[in-house]
């Protein structure tokens, strides 16, 4: 979805004005100025995802509404066609014309898009900080060359995403769905990845920083190429894979290891195990790269 200040501009307007509202009542139920809405319409600002949502609901339009590629229809032909819709086809219509965004190259400070769906297309090159996600819908994200940093994604979807090159650092990941994310050549340190699911997750070429993995799930993750520091890892790890990581003040702490693969690691003999449980095949692979094995019990 292209977004331009002068065309949302020009639509703000047209659509106020056949709902017969003056600039100052339009902005009196966004909670903002007139001069703001004022602005708006010369194109000299644009409003704020959140806020094209409010304005969509009091204009009686949807958010493709303001897209460059909406086709120009007249705005009462617009309405009557909505409003003859019975429910389901409004769904159906509404799932066809989910707007598709592209929010690349934008500075995003302190912005809310919790909650919201379709965030799901490229934010790549773009500057993201002290940004709400909370419960959001980003599977299938795409993140290149971008600062995240201090944003909150708690409870979102984010699974099937690729993020490469990137610096992600002091985010909170709080219970989200991570499955079949991809995670390449990034720096990421400081988050709060407590709860999250790690379900087929690939980290490589990363460094992995003082994070908080709490309560995460690990089932079929991969570490390749990695750099991981100060890391406390509990937990059940199944079919996990660790494979050419140096590692830094790091403890497996009561956690039970099965069918979990360790090749070529640096610096493992540093690597504490404190009460944990590992099968005859991860005791192998932990044997193989010279772990001190104190703290270790082979289970069955």
């Amino acid at each position: 979805m292209m977004l331009h200040s002068k065309s949302i501009g020009h639509k703000i307007a047209s659509a106020r004005k056949k709902v017969n509202l003056s600039q100052a009542e339009l902005a009196q139920q966004v909670y903002i100025s007139a001069q703001a809405v004022g602005k708006w319409e010369r194109g000299e600002s644009m409003p704020d995802i959140t806020t094209l949502n409010r304005l969509a609901e009091i204009l009686g339009v949807d958010l493709n509404y303001f897209s460059d590629n909406f086709e120009s229809i007249d705005h009462e032909e617009y309405i009557s066609n909505t409003e003859s819709l019975d429910q389901a086809s409004i769904q159906s219509s509404a799932e066809k014309k989910n707007p598709s965004w592209d929010m690349s190259k934008l500075n995003l400070v302190d912005s809310d898009f919790s909650g919201l769906k379709n965030l799901h297309e490229k934010f790549s090159s773009s500057n993201m900080q002290r940004c709400l996600f909370i419960g959001s819908n980003m599977s299938g994200l795409v993140l290149s060359n971008n600062n995240v940093d201090a944003c909150d994604f708690s409870d979102s979807d984010i699974s099937n995403s690729q993020i490469q090159t990137s610096n992600l650092d002091n985010n909170i990941f709080k219970n989200c769905s991570l499955k079949e994310t991809k995670f390449f050549k990034n720096n990421i340190g400081n988050c709060d990845f407590s709860g999250a699911d790690f379900t087929n997750t690939q980290f490589k070429y990363c460094a992995f920083l003082n994070n908080n993995v709490s309560n995460a799930k690990w089932s079929g993750t991969k570490f390749m190429e990695m750099g991981i520091q100060e890391i406390v890892f509990e937990g059940i790890f199944e079919d996990c894979f660790f494979e050419n990581c140096a590692f830094y003040d790091v403890k497996f702490q009561n956690a039970t290891l099965i069918n979990t693969f360790f090749k070529n690691n640096q610096k493992f003999k540093r690597v504490k195990f404190i009460d944990c449980k590992v099968d005859k095949i991860t005791y192998a692979f932990l044997k193989s790269n010279l772990a001190n094995l104190e703290g270790v019990t082979v289970i069955s």
